[in-house]
């Protein structure tokens, strides 16, 4: 079992930054890729990106690619989402996602999800 806590979210303008964590509980965390999504108001959930177990392979949405970040602390169980240069389409709820899953693009290969985070990007 993991449970996860999204933070960091909030009101920003075009060209900022902001960063968003996940903090994780349960005694396994070490071991499941993380990955992080979004969901605009009347979209499907998208995939932003993921974090191998050890930080060493990471997973790029094309929409974020040079922009977002992504890296993992295993000894504080907390994931985070650097986000640059941020665009009003990066408007959305923000939400981090356990798997044990090869195929960390995939929304429905995670079994665990946070709550979500509110990000919104004004022009």
């Amino acid at each position: 079992q993991v449970q996860l806590v999204e933070s960091g979210g909030g009101s920003v303008q075009a060209g900022g930054s902001l960063r968003l964590s996940c903090a994780a509980s349960g005694r396994t965390f070490s071991t499941y890729i993380l990955g992080w999504f979004r969901q605009a108001p009347g979209k499907e959930r998208e995939f932003v990106g993921a974090i191998s177990w050890s930080g060493v392979r990471t997973y790029d949405a094309d929409s974020v690619k040079g922009r977002f970040t992504i890296s993992r602390d295993n000894a504080e169980n907390t994931v985070y989402l650097q986000m640059n240069s941020l665009k009003p389409e990066d408007t959305a709820v923000y939400y981090c996602a356990a798997t044990l899953s090869v195929n960390p693009r995939v929304a429905g290969a995670y079994g665990f999800w946070g709550q979500g985070t509110q990000v919104t990007v004004s022009s």
